[in-house]
């Protein structure tokens, strides 16, 4: 690694309270930045100039995601996930006034297509993917279906918001996941953790893997865990380990599906893998002999980085590289084959909550995106 500290190639500075989720949206032509006062902020990354700007939630929004080329998903402290339409010649209509100037008027919204009352006390962000598993979220062909994951409902959408957050006693729920699908809006499953031990659920995953439905959940615990929904309905557990002492602050999975990534409150940098099945209990036991089965349990790396509270984990689109946002302000790049840290970018003055990468252009793919992968990382100063 070399000793020199890479400089930003451009300063994007409009929030006035810290950035808590970033994604890269619309080909890459667009920015989506979301703070804690609940702003939305879409940069037009041809003039690095805002193209739209609208409150999205009355509180800190957890996460924010594109769907297809006209629709953004955010995901509030304020218990709600919205689908906002939004294309490219709809941001005329909106504001592109930054959040850090001063309005007098009430700014305009996009149209808001679905809107669901979800658990926030977990700050944990939603996961999504497609219904099909040969659909995708981005570009032209984004299916129109998809499924999103969320930590369990505190009570039914006939509680008020207030009930919800004094509902203390209620939290152990937290530990369970709800998948959902748009646009039905409709709850599909609830998926409980295979131990009552993890605490809250901190960070989720949702994939297809081998034509099953795929969760990928951190836990306060320091615990992480993969289920299957197997074709006749239940969810099995095909992997469980505790490799952190700390809470899971997030976790991403390498693009070819085999491994995913996790950092927690801790220094510590695990790889897992993604078992399709679970193994027999004893080493020497074969399938005629009818053994028990038990999930796999064993991490494939792991590297103390003596770096604590690594979060926003996030793999590039090519499976090479990953990047965290660290409490000490640092944005941290790391190889997906080694965990061996490959850089140290460092403009920021008090932290950093938020990374994310631009898809990287796949010449023997119909992927997207651009030959040098951009990355942004987002802190409460020089944002």
């Amino acid at each position: 690694m070399s000793d020199a500290i890479p400089a930003p190639s451009n300063i994007l500075r409009g929030h006035k309270t810290q950035i808590q989720a970033a994604a890269f949206i619309r080909r890459n032509e667009r920015l989506a930045t979301a703070d804690a006062d609940g702003f939305i902020v879409l940069w037009d990354l041809a003039v690095m100039r805002p193209a739209a700007v609208w409150k999205a939630h009355d509180e800190s929004i957890l996460g924010v995601m594109g769907w297809g080329l006209d629709k953004i998903i955010t995901h509030g402290r304020d218990h709600k996930l919205v689908v906002w339409k939004l294309s490219a010649s709809d941001e005329e209509d909106l504001s592109s006034v930054l959040p850090v100037e001063s309005v007098v008027e009430t700014r305009r919204q996009p149209w808001i297509l679905h809107l669901l009352e979800v658990n926030a006390l977990n700050f944990c962000a939603f996961a999504a993917c497609a219904r099909r598993p040969d659909g995708t979220l981005f570009g032209h062909d984004a299916s129109l279906e998809l499924l999103l994951a969320v930590p369990n409902a505190l009570a039914s959408e006939a509680v008020s918001r207030l009930e919800k957050v004094l509902s203390v006693l209620k939290l152990t729920e937290s530990r369970k996941v709800d998948v959902f699908s748009l646009p039905g809006q409709s709850r599909l499953h609830t998926v409980r953790p295979s131990s009552s031990t993890t605490g809250l659920v901190m960070s989720l995953r949702l994939l297809h893997l081998v034509g099953c439905l795929t969760l990928i959940a951190g836990f306060e615990n320091g615990s992480v865990s993969v289920r299957r929904l197997e074709a006749e309905g239940a969810w099995i557990t095909t992997y469980s380990s505790q490799p952190h002492s700390q809470p899971i602050l997030s976790l991403d999975i390498h693009p070819n599906h085999e491994s995913f990534f996790s950092s927690s409150a801790d220094s510590m940098l695990v790889q897992h893998p993604v078992p399709t099945a679970q193994r027999f209990c004893s080493a020497d036991a074969e399938a005629s002999q009818g053994g028990d089965m038990e999930p796999w349990k064993d991490p494939l790396q792991t590297v103390n980085t003596k770096h604590f509270g690594q979060q926003s984990l996030n793999v590039r689109s090519d499976g090479k590289i990953f990047a965290t946002a660290g409490w000490d302000s640092k944005v941290r790049v790391y190889s997906t084959k080694t965990l061996n840290e490959l850089a140290v970018l460092q403009w920021h003055r008090v932290g950093a909550y938020a990374v994310a990468f631009a898809d990287v252009f796949q010449a023997d793919t119909q992927s997207y995106g651009q030959r040098e992968s951009p990355l942004v990382n987002s802190s409460d100063e020089k944002n």
